[in-house]
């Protein structure tokens, strides 16, 4: 999957839990967001300045408070659902409920397990949540139709 059909792809179901999504569709998705947010960021910043007030000294300093960055903001809301969505496909594509998500709260630990599952290759043919989106074979090398419930 290219990285224009990765966006369009998350854009279009944005709200669809349910299948699997292949790595691809996953990692330039998160690649289209962070590089989407720098460039809103310094648009937010060209046009409305400083966002941040420092208390304090160098790396020292602590933010004391935060400007409105319209369009980073509106950015992040626009992709809120599609990136959950895309997130909880992708736990699919290794046969994990997408309940697994929150993990991210538990500090360090929970990031680092889900980035590993997240670059993780997917089950090898269908499974609880869909036939495999690369197409792979099912048990024994021949390619099982998924049937829906």
């Amino acid at each position: 999957m290219s990285f224009a059909e990765a966006v369009r792809t998350n854009f279009s179901k944005y709200v669809t839990f349910s299948g699997r999504a292949r790595r691809s569709e996953f990692w330039w998705w998160v690649l289209f967001c962070f590089l989407a947010g720098i460039v809103l960021g310094w648009v937010d910043f060209a046009l409305f300045g400083e966002t941040a007030t420092y208390v304090g000294e160098g790396a020292g300093g602590i933010v004391l408070w935060s400007r409105f960055t319209p369009f980073t903001s509106i950015f992040g809301l626009a992709t809120l659902l599609p990136s959950l969505s895309v997130t909880v496909r992708r736990l699919h594509d290794f046969d994990k409920s997408g309940w697994w998500w929150w993990l991210w709260v538990i500090p360090l630990v929970g990031a680092i397990v889900l980035i590993v599952w997240l670059s993780s290759k997917g089950t090898v043919g269908p499974n609880r949540y869909g036939r495999d989106p690369l197409g792979g074979a099912g048990p024994g090398g021949t390619s099982v139709p998924h049937v829906s419930r």
